[in-house]
């Protein structure tokens, strides 16, 4: 699996994604101006890269239960 490019690109994207909201939790839990400056963008930003996560996700079942590779 690990040989299988999407299957790739589909761990990186859940990263990022995990990486965001990390960062979104960790502001909320310290607070202050870095919270009031950055949280709507963080959850803006979390929630269009879990979008595209969730896509390559199905894609990548999608071709997989097809057969390919």
């Amino acid at each position: 699996m690990l040989n299988d490019p999407l299957f790739i690109v589909v761990a990186i994207a859940v990263l990022i994604v995990l990486g965001i909201l990390l960062t979104g939790i960790g502001g909320f839990a310290r607070g202050g101006e870095f919270n009031k400056k950055h949280a709507n963008r963080l959850m803006r930003w979390r929630i269009y890269a879990q979008f595209i996560a969730v896509v390559l996700i199905l894609l990548f079942v999608f071709i997989r239960s097809q057969g390919g590779n």
